[in-house]
């Protein structure tokens, strides 16, 4: 949590202690609590490929006899009923539910509710010359695009973008901002289980697997999924319009409109993920991993970050990623980020960025690049804010409706 872990030498900071410590780092936690900081591609690969010898249930973990009840990492490790602790056959059921649900979304419908909402954001500052793309921009677009893939009204799902903010960013208002979504979720559930209708969340409540599940968690899984989908998607969204915005190779998808917007999105996953870390998997048993003994019980954090820069799969940072998707940015194995979900995510990422542009084609960094910052976060990667100017354009109200 040292200022070179928050500024733009993290990857550089990964690579030094990759070359200290080898593939796997020993780290400290919060209350001297030991881990382990999987850096190298390889290990991740083989930890995510072999979940009977690297689990991800945390009750085997060998510290909980001095972990406190109110330990601040306790959200990121502590067994919960959600999709993400469930192991096994159960968690195979359960990952199938969730992913049928996404997959059923139509990729047009996906696309017309994504251009909608993106519309609408610039509409309310368009005029102005000037805005913050984070804030304004890229973390409400996905929030807005996912409520109405669940089955929320456009009123409903407004409502819900603070309350998902609040929650992921863990600040004043998280546990309202929680309850607030929790709340929500569970009467649109009930209200789908009365009356089936279109979206994630009727789908989810009448898979063939929902008889093996409870109300409360498939109500779980969905919020796990907006959540889990909103920010990564948000952090995409801002990455991806920094490194367009600062980086001469990219300059081009500012003039070209959509040319090159996939090319910088792929950038991104290898460079500046916005997944980071994860906690984590726990080994089942005593074994050897990247050199290191690990015993029964050690936490193991997975550095998907550190991971997409090891020098044996990246030696030249320099050279550009092109079209290879090899990067773990969505995780691997069992628990990695169902497909369908990840479509979703680039779904909405590429349409926000290609209406910005085609809506605001001159846009340009209202500060100097080094004075943006990054939120002081382990686990994710994105801009605290993203200050911008343009010249000023009229809503599509305005001008007849079209761009």
């Amino acid at each position: 949590m040292g200022p070179r872990f928050q500024n733009d030498n993290r990857a550089q900071l990964y690579r030094d202690m990759h070359a200290q410590h080898g593939p796997l780092a020993p780290v400290t936690l919060p209350g001297d609590v030991p881990g382990w900081l999987v850096l190298g591609y390889r290990e991740l690969h083989q930890i995510t490929s072999n979940p009977a010898l690297f689990s991800r249930d945390s009750g085997l973990w060998n510290q909980w006899g001095r972990i406190p009840a109110d330990w601040p990492l306790m959200p990121m490790v502590g067994k919960q009923p959600s999709i993400l602790y469930t192991v096994g056959e159960r968690h195979q059921r359960r990952s199938a539910l969730v992913s049928d649900a996404l997959a059923a979304v139509d990729p047009f419908e996906l696309r017309d509710h994504a251009e909608r909402f993106a519309d609408r954001l610039i509409d309310q500052l368009c005029g102005r010359g000037e805005a913050d793309l984070v804030s304004e921009y890229a973390k409400v677009l996905p929030a807005l695009v996912l409520a109405r893939l669940y089955g929320f009204s456009d009123e409903d799902g407004a409502a819900l973008v603070p309350s998902i903010n609040a929650l992921v960013d863990g600040a004043e208002g998280a546990l309202e901002g929680r309850d607030h979504v929790q709340s929500s979720m569970g009467r649109l559930l009930a209200s789908r289980q009365a009356l089936p209708g279109a979206g994630v969340a009727s789908r989810m409540l009448n898979h063939d697997y929902a008889d093996g599940f409870s109300f409360e968690e498939i109500l779980e899984d969905m919020m796990v999924n907006i959540v889990a989908g909103h920010q990564p998607t948000a952090d995409w969204i801002g990455n991806s319009l920094r490194l367009m915005l600062t980086d001469d190779r990219f300059a081009a998808s500012l003039s070209g409109g959509r040319h090159s917007v996939g090319e910088a999105m792929n950038e991104v996953l290898w460079e500046d993920t916005p997944t980071q870390n994860i906690a984590g998997r726990w080994a089942t048993r005593d074994t050897q991993l990247g050199g290191r003994r690990v015993a029964a019980g050690d936490l193991l954090i997975l550095s998907f970050a550190a991971a997409n820069g090891d020098p044996q799969v990246r030696p030249d940072r320099s050279a550009f990623t092109g079209g290879n998707n090899a990067f773990l940015s969505f995780g691997h194995g069992d628990h990695r980020c169902p497909y369908p979900a990840q479509d979703i995510a680039e779904g909405i990422a590429r349409t926000g960025i290609e209406v910005l542009l085609d809506r605001l084609p001159d846009v340009d960094l209202a500060v100097g690049p080094q004075a943006l910052v990054w939120r002081p976060s382990p686990w994710l990667r994105g801009l605290a804010s993203l200050p911008v100017r343009f010249t000023p354009t009229p809503s599509t109200a305005a001008s007849g409706g079209t761009r």
